[in-house]
């Protein structure tokens, strides 16, 4: 997921750790997982929910092998130096492994602690391609920009039977990863990209883009590579000049449903939408409503942060806490051991630790929601 957009460089605000026992093996210690993200924000909160719900059910019924986790999350808040504090806060409490981060410019940023202290870390959403390079102790659970950008390009060809597109990007890592995927894959399917314009900032000026797409008439469709703000501003200018016609984006779009009218029949690509109708999906969002029942729906970092949680649990029974083992343990899932099966899909890592048999969902924005309507 995203780059996080504050840069600012505030102290680090640390949460006191969240410790759930239950009647789980009075003979061991407890397990401690890290949990790293930016809590004070939309998009990171819904994760620390989850992690609480995974933790507490993980110790109702036994823990991993007796023993039970010991949740110790830390707020990022989404700044790449506070998630460094973060990352070695976390290794000095003597975290096994750690899920996190949330956005791509903090997973990297706090990778190289990790690595070079021995600690798994598997994050939930980050999806820049230069995560795969991050190092060998680094993991993720979600689908890259790789995946995002050929999956909407896909979409918007077999689904839509679109050919012809206007591109905006935000000229970042993100939106330059998401704007090149589409646009090789859009026009390898035939189609024909007849513009591709970068833009700066949450509030671009894009009206001289919009003004000459207008002009020239002959685009199906406006691909934004970028995330809400940007689309949302995007949006605006083009009912102003009368532009009405189809969007995309990826998965930095996450919330674009709450600006209501504006946004309605946009498209937007995610790891995981609460709407997916499949029975572990639908008891996560049970269980998640029931606990958090004023929250909002689960995000997809919340959704893969509960898998992660689950997933490390089968690890630790299988090989115990000794780093080297669980990091092994964890990488042949999908490979010499059997893939886990979870609420975001089917989580098999390779070599360099991403998922590439995770699936990209593509939903629609229809009366304030989001609907799953391609890619399950």
């Amino acid at each position: 997921m995203r780059y996080p957009r504050r840069r600012s460089r505030i102290l680090v605000r640390v949460l006191p750790a969240l410790l759930i026992v239950t009647a789980c093996s009075t003979d061991s210690n407890p397990v401690r997982i890290g949990l790293a993200g930016p809590f004070t924000d939309s998009v990171g909160a819904p994760m620390l929910r989850a992690a609480e719900l995974a933790v507490q059910q993980i110790n109702a019924s036994g823990g991993a092998a007796g023993r039970a986790f010991e949740l110790i999350a830390r707020d990022d808040r989404g700044d790449p130096d506070s998630a460094i504090a973060v990352a070695t806060d976390l290794v000095r409490a003597g975290v096994v492994a750690v899920v996190g981060d949330v956005y791509s410019g903090t997973t990297l940023a706090a990778a190289p602690v990790y690595n070079s202290a021995g600690v798994r870390q598997i994050s939930p959403s980050s999806s820049s391609p230069l995560v795969s390079g991050a190092g060998p102790w680094t993991f993720r659970t979600c689908p890259s920009d790789l995946q995002h950008g050929a999956a909407l390009a896909k979409f918007a060809a077999e689904r839509l039977s679109l050919h012809r597109a206007t591109v905006l990007y935000l000229n970042d890592e993100y939106g330059r990863g998401l704007r090149q995927t589409f646009a090789l894959e859009f026009s390898r399917r035939g189609g024909v990209v007849e513009e591709v314009d970068p833009y700066l900032g949450s509030r671009p000026d894009v009206g001289p883009y919009l003004d000459r797409l207008a002009r020239r008439g002959t685009s199906d469709f406006l691909f934004l590579g970028g995330y809400r703000e940007e689309a949302e501003e995007t949006l605006r200018a083009a009912r102003a000049r009368g532009v009405r016609l189809p969007v995309l984006g990826g998965d930095g779009l996450e919330g674009l449903e709450e600006a209501g009218p504006l946004a309605e029949g946009s498209y937007l690509s995610s790891g995981y939408l609460a709407s997916i109708d499949t029975r572990k999906n639908r008891e996560f969002v049970e269980a998640y409503r029931q606990k958090h029942p004023t929250a909002p729906s689960p995000n997809q970092p919340a959704a893969a942060t509960y898998d992660i949680m689950y997933l490390l649990q089968s690890a630790v029974a299988k090989s115990g806490t000794d780093r080297q083992r669980l990091r092994d343990a964890i990488s042949t899932i999908g490979g010499s051991a059997p893939p886990f099966e979870g609420v975001t899909g089917t989580i098999a890592f390779d070599q360099n630790g991403n998922v590439p048999r995770q699936r990209v969902v593509v939903g629609r924005i229809e009366g304030g929601k989001v609907r799953a309507v391609g890619g399950l």
